[in-house]
């Protein structure tokens, strides 16, 4: 259904992602707290949401940096998260998409929206956990456990 696994390079990390579809827009979508880019597209549930959207759609998925198939690192902060993205667009070929983010993944949404507004062709929340406090906005250096709020 999609292409293997690929790794796009931003800074020193190697970002794991995939592409699913051939449709005429491309959709970034932007994982929770957890993602994996090869198995999480083997639970049923997560097969009929990419069938759904691939039928419209080219769906870009990746991990996170420090979790999936990415590169692991200590810590790392939104703006480095929101430069993950770009980059993974950028291997992918990606001009312009839809950033599509669920749960913690909706404040890199945000983020990312507005730092390249001419990257992204609209955005969608889906129980986007925004926060408050310096992590949230990405002054401290995110670390593995951390929490919004």
């Amino acid at each position: 259904m999609g292409s293997d696994v690929k790794y796009a390079r931003s800074g020193d990390a190697h970002i794991a992602y995939r592409v699913f579809g051939d449709g005429p827009r491309d959709l970034v979508l932007i994982p929770g707290t957890l993602s994996h880019a090869d198995l999480y597209w083997d639970f049923p549930i997560n097969q009929y949401l990419l069938k759904r959207l691939t039928s419209f759609a080219r769906v870009i998925v990746f991990d996170k940096r420090g979790q999936g198939l990415s590169d692991r690192v200590a810590e790392h902060t939104l703006e480095e998260r929101i430069g993950d993205v770009r980059a993974v667009m950028d291997a992918a070929d990606s001009r312009r998409a839809t950033i599509h983010g669920w749960s913690e993944g909706g404040s890199m949404s945000l983020m990312f929206s507005a730092t390249y507004p001419e990257r992204t062709s609209s955005l969608v929340l889906c129980g986007g956990a925004v926060g408050r406090g310096p992590r949230a906005m990405g002054t401290i250096p995110w670390q593995f456990g951390d929490t919004l709020g």
